[in-house]
């Protein structure tokens, strides 16, 4: 017997708390699902320390003294969110050796839409992959989005809602950065990353486990106040810079320390896993001081997490298929190794996956 899914929710605390269990014999498939290839892709402008210390009046060293961050990627003014999605899903698609017109569900996580409401992100990446047909939709998970969108696919393909799905998290966060904030202007940077979910052909290869976590009582910690229908565009809210990214950093870092500490230990205690059986530790890359405290608080050896913070900085929902793209195109994830995954952002959200690569 082996563990496919776990649901675990407390009413009265609100937390998860207690496990149902599922294996093979309980419905008529349950295979799993694996991902059969991931792309990633980042704008050609790199904006360094230097240029970003300059306009916020700090010290070079200090940005990467509080961040972990040397450089971050913003897109020009003629790039769209879908047309950064398309290069990292058409990667994602040639490693799983598959055509776009294979592709019977799209599921699109961002937080910078490229046409605000409607349409949806998913569907301008649809129409530049040549698609009519398949399902597409957007998400807003901030930057939860990535494994809230696996989770969804996961779950469309052991369901036998779709054979084929395409995951893609795409941020253009540059165009939401009021470049005089300090706790803002220096972390984040856009990109975007993909991943194609298949049904695994191997009985204990692919997604194990995927839990996933909100609390919207922590909503003011990382929002951007203006834009939508509680507060309008109006001349009053552009001059005063209400369509901007507002992050307060100290409590964000302490709730989220914490509630992704505890959802991994829960999840790995869970499913008889200690640290000593995961291969890889890939989590949102926020800064480094948040990855430093958690492999601190998970045991983390520093072998096994893996960081790419320092170059591509806070890409939001893109940053975890980002990091997972670039384990993989090193030849980091090898078949059979467990990967540890996790990831925390607005709403708050956050959440941990449990992967058996391969």
């Amino acid at each position: 017997m082996y563990f496919l899914t776990t649901v675990r929710f407390s009413l009265q605390t609100g937390r998860l708390s207690k496990n149902r269990e599922w294996n093979r014999n309980d419905v008529q498939d349950m295979s799993l699902t694996r991902i059969a290839g991931t792309g990633s892709y980042l704008p050609s402008r790199v904006v360094g320390n230097t240029e970003v210390a300059h306009t916020l009046g700090l010290e070079e060293s200090y940005i990467y003294r509080v961040s972990g961050i040397r450089t971050r990627h913003w897109s020009n003014d003629t790039e769209v969110c879908s047309a950064l999605a398309e290069q990292a899903a058409r990667q994602a698609l040639e490693q799983a050796a598959l055509l776009p017109t294979d592709i019977d569900t799209i599921v699109f996580s961002t937080t910078s839409p490229e046409m605000g409401k409607f349409p949806s992100t998913a569907s301008l990446l649809q129409r530049r992959l040549g698609l009519k047909g398949p399902a597409a939709f957007d998400i807003s998970a901030s930057c939860s989005g990535f494994l809230y969108g696996l989770s969804m696919a996961d779950s469309f393909i052991r369901s036998g809602r779709s054979e084929r799905c395409l995951v893609v998290a795409a941020e253009i966060k540059s165009r939401y950065l009021d470049l005089e904030n300090t706790s803002t202007a220096m972390l984040f940077g856009d990109g975007a990353g993909a991943a194609v979910v298949i049904k695994s052909q191997e009985p204990k290869l692919g997604i194990q486990v995927i839990q996933l976590f909100s609390d919207g009582n922590y909503a003011d910690l990382v929002h951007i106040p203006a834009g939508g229908s509680r507060e309008p565009m109006s001349a009053k809210t552009v001059q005063e810079k209400r369509h901007t990214l507002r992050l307060k950093g100290g409590r964000l870092f302490r709730v989220a320390v914490k509630q992704l500490s505890e959802a991994l230990s829960e999840l790995l205690a869970s499913h008889h896993v200690t640290m000593e059986d995961v291969n890889h530790a890939l989590f949102h890359q926020a800064n480094s001081r948040i990855l430093a405290k958690l492999a601190d608080r998970l045991q983390i050896p520093p072998h096994c997490l893996f960081s790419v913070i320092e170059q591509t900085g806070n890409t939001s929902s893109a940053s975890l298929p980002i990091t997972l793209d670039f384990a993989n195109r090193q030849g980091r994830l090898q078949a059979g190794d467990l990967l540890l995954l996790g990831t925390f952002g607005g709403g708050i959200t956050w959440g941990g996956a449990l992967i058996r690569w391969g």
